[in-house]
């Protein structure tokens, strides 16, 4: 009963589950280098683009439609995959 809640609350089984995050995070760390991107840079970004839209206002709108292509970028293989190794 209890593997049955954890299979159910994963989406999987645990094993398989660690094998295709193991996966992604190789493909989104490989992505990051390919960017020249460290999570420390992530953070910084993220920090430096709540710092300007609070200083910029609604002017910054730009700039966050430019981080929203970049992280897409990211996000749409990610769910991509995720949804190809979901399929059973």
């Amino acid at each position: 009963m209890a593997n049955q809640d954890l299979t159910r609350m994963l989406g999987g089984s645990p094993g398989s589950v660690l094998l295709k995050l193991i996966f992604l995070s190789i493909l989104v760390g490989a992505a990051l280098s390919l960017f020249g991107l460290t999570p420390p840079d992530l953070l910084r970004g993220i920090k430096d683009l709540f710092d300007r839209v609070m200083d910029l206002g609604f002017g910054a709108v730009r700039e966050v439609f430019r981080y929203f292509v970049y992280g897409a970028v990211i996000v749409l293989p990610i769910w991509l995959l995720m949804r190809l190794f979901g399929r059973r």
